[in-house]
């Protein structure tokens, strides 16, 4: 994110004021941020989203009156694009893949956002998906319980050729290098080169984050 330009605009969702207040007071320390707005339900969550067109919202996963997973469903449609970070208190893996397959761009625990809720932020604004080192091994195998891998038909290939698209599936059902160098007989350098062509293309820095945007945009078939 360039820290040149106009600050980055947040809606803090939660239904904890304590929390709330302590996320608002440290971005707004960093002159690269500004809160306008909070919202303590799912519903309102969604709501002030539609109001103040957020270039950020924090969403809590567990709100009364509509959860986060339904103020997501509710702005899937929104024509102003909200990048969302989803808060959790715990790990739910299938609950944070529902959360990206919905258009989440961050997962962040919540006992660790003092830490890194502003890289994070920064993360998402600059097009990557944020997602904490220990959910990822966890999102890999519950991305895999909800691909079914070689059924596809991509509405939009973005530039990736038919061996890149084969090779994304077998990352997303979570095949090693190794092993899509047997499946596509190639060497594993040729497999590194393809995959360093397919994050270029989609602007993605790591194989979680192909999943991820192989799951949002279509590139495989969901069961």
């Amino acid at each position: 994110m360039d820290t040149n330009s106009n600050p980055c605009r947040v809606l803090i969702a939660d239904d904890h004021p304590g929390f709330r207040d302590a996320v608002r007071r440290m971005l707004e320390a960093e002159a690269s941020f500004t809160v306008v707005g909070q919202a303590s339900q799912g519903a309102e969550a969604a709501q002030k989203a539609r109001q103040l067109k957020p270039d950020v919202l924090l969403l809590d996963l567990a709100m009364p009156s509509r959860s986060g997973i339904d103020a997501l469903r509710d702005l899937a449609s929104s024509p102003s694009p909200i990048r969302t970070i989803v808060l959790t208190a715990a790990i739910d893996r299938f609950q944070l893949v529902k959360a990206l397959q919905l258009g989440a761009y961050g997962v962040v625990l919540k006992d660790s956002a003092t830490e890194v809720l502003s890289d994070a932020i920064r993360g998402v604004m600059s097009g990557h998906y944020w997602v904490a080192r220990e959910m990822v091994d966890g999102l890999i195998e519950a991305l895999r319980s909800v691909v079914s891998a070689g059924s596809r038909s991509p509405q939009k290939k973005f530039g990736l050729t038919e061996r890149e698209l084969g090779i994304v599936e077998t990352v997303v059902a979570g095949y090693s290098n190794r092993d899509i160098a047997s499946r596509f007989s190639i060497s594993q350098q040729t497999v590194k080169h393809h995959l360093s062509s397919i994050f270029d293309k989609l602007g993605v820095s790591s194989r979680l984050e192909v999943a991820v945007f192989a799951i949002n945009h279509g590139l495989v078939k969901r069961q």
